[in-house]
């Protein structure tokens, strides 16, 4: 009989330890350990990843294959995991609950049944739960296999029986595998059951996609280990009160990461967004003060979108400064350069800045456009609707080159921009279509002066 042993596991990290500590070596939270019963491995148990032995090789010995993935009718969700899904691919898509991970999996499910067997597993709803959601999205003509369970013996048994080509868990906090002692989303129990579901998709060439929670702070629920183990992370984010959503690829080992995919919630279920530049645009008034657009590159692809500032005079000691999409840190040392560099009062201004449309925008690109925007406000002086901003501003006051630039030219174009300024060390060697105007400045307050003449 396998020898028992108990110890005692950190919920938040997966740190071990013999004995119960009322703080966490690892990770510093309290009370967050529990005690738990490990059964000790058996030898031999698993000899690797596809249940054959293996030696070591020499790289020009290993013979490469050609991966034929498998697209969906929704080219964001394709572009996202680099093209489609890939066989023996383990993918978890994270978000904030009532996001819609489970309605983007559900319309996945119907357009991957023309593809293949479909599994669709639930711990969280029952199978007439799932079919009163399918029928508010509309007609659904394709037929796969919904099952209801929460035991994973149970549901390798139906792999087993089904031998299906895709495979959906929701979600992986709710799987529980008998054979292990803890509770349902213990930190035990969702590695377990992440290596079982792998050692599956690996040796049957089954593509399984796993639905993770998200804590409080917006990382995904359970240990870190977890983001480790799979191929691809992926995040779907957005707003309650807004109607787009947004699916971020974190981690990919079949194609780019920091990938975007943008989609639309309406009443038939999730809606690709085609053109998000346009839709990001289309509400932005004309002479309107504090609003700037930016060209920023999400993954491969260029997005406009439009930052927005509103400065005006304290009331306190100390101004107040909020960020909506936008880094605080990275605001507040915009704006120190402007006061530093540029001559600006702001020390007494309480500054508001968000992206429109709830789109996160994080890459140094948006300095400049910010810088414009914040200016704009101050100044109470209106910019070009047909300028787009690009740049990183360092604490000197120069505007530093960013990458890409020639996508982002071209995309401004296609959106009918006229003028475009961007860092003058980024120009070298570059195509510049017809139609439109660059130019390119190395300090932030160059950029001013032309922005806002006199």
């Amino acid at each position: 009989m396998a020898k028992k042993k108990t110890t005692f596991i950190c919920q938040e990290c997966g740190y071990h330890s013999p004995k119960y500590l009322g703080r966490c070596p690892n990770c510093s939270e309290w009370s967050s350990f529990v005690e738990e019963v490990e059964v000790a491995e058996v030898k031999n148990a698993r000899i690797s990843l596809t249940g054959e032995k293996t030696k070591p090789m020499k790289l020009n010995e290993v013979h490469s294959i050609q991966v034929e993935r498998t697209k969906t009718d929704m080219e964001e969700f394709n572009r996202v995991l680099g093209g489609g899904v890939v066989p023996g691919s383990l993918v978890l898509i994270g978000g904030d609950p009532g996001i819609g991970k489970s309605t983007l999996l559900l319309q996945v499910s119907t357009q991957l049944a023309d593809k293949g067997t479909v599994l669709y597993v639930s711990g969280e709803e029952s199978a007439q739960q799932i079919k009163l959601r399918s029928e508010r999205l509309g007609k659904i003509d394709n037929d796969f296999y919904l099952y209801a369970e929460t035991n994973m013996q149970s549901i390798r048994a139906e792999i087993e029986k089904l031998a299906p080509d895709f495979l959906i868990i929701d979600s992986i906090q709710t799987v529980m595998s008998p054979e292990i002692s803890g509770v349902q989303g213990s930190v035990s129990q969702v590695r377990e059951v992440t290596a079982e579901l792998m050692q599956l998709a690996k040796t049957n060439d089954i593509a399984i996609f796993i639905v993770g929670h998200v804590t409080k702070e917006g990382t995904l629920a359970g240990p870190r280990m977890l983001e480790h183990m799979v191929d691809t992370v992926l995040y779907f984010e957005g707003e309650r009160h807004h109607t787009f959503r947004i699916l971020r690829a974190v981690k990919n080992r079949f194609g780019s990461t920091n990938e975007i995919g943008i989609f639309e919630m309406q009443s038939v279920g999730l809606v690709e967004v085609l053109n998000p530049s346009q839709v990001f645009l289309e509400e932005r008034l004309d002479g309107a003060t504090g609003s700037a657009i930016v060209v920023t590159m999400e993954g491969t692809r260029p997005i406009l979108a439009e930052v927005q500032a509103l400065v005006t005079p304290t009331v306190f000691g100390n101004a107040k400064r909020t960020t909506t999409g936008l880094d605080f840190n990275r605001v507040s040392l915009i704006m120190a350069v402007l006061e530093k560099r540029c001559g600006l009062l702001l020390q007494n201004q309480d500054a508001y800045l968000k992206s429109a449309g709830g789109v996160k925008l994080d890459e140094p690109a948006i300095d400049l456009a910010v810088a414009v925007a914040l200016v704009s406000s101050y100044k109470e002086q209106p910019t070009n609707p047909q300028e787009a901003f690009i740049g990183e501003i360092g604490l000197t006051g120069e505007i530093r080159r960013v990458t890409r630039i020639e996508q982002r030219i071209n995309e401004a174009v296609k959106l009918g921009f006229t003028k475009i300024y961007v860092p003058k060390n980024s120009l070298s060697g570059i195509d510049i279509p017809k139609g439109i105007e660059v130019i390119g400045l190395a300090r932030v307050n160059d950029v001013l002066q032309q922005v806002f003449k006199g």
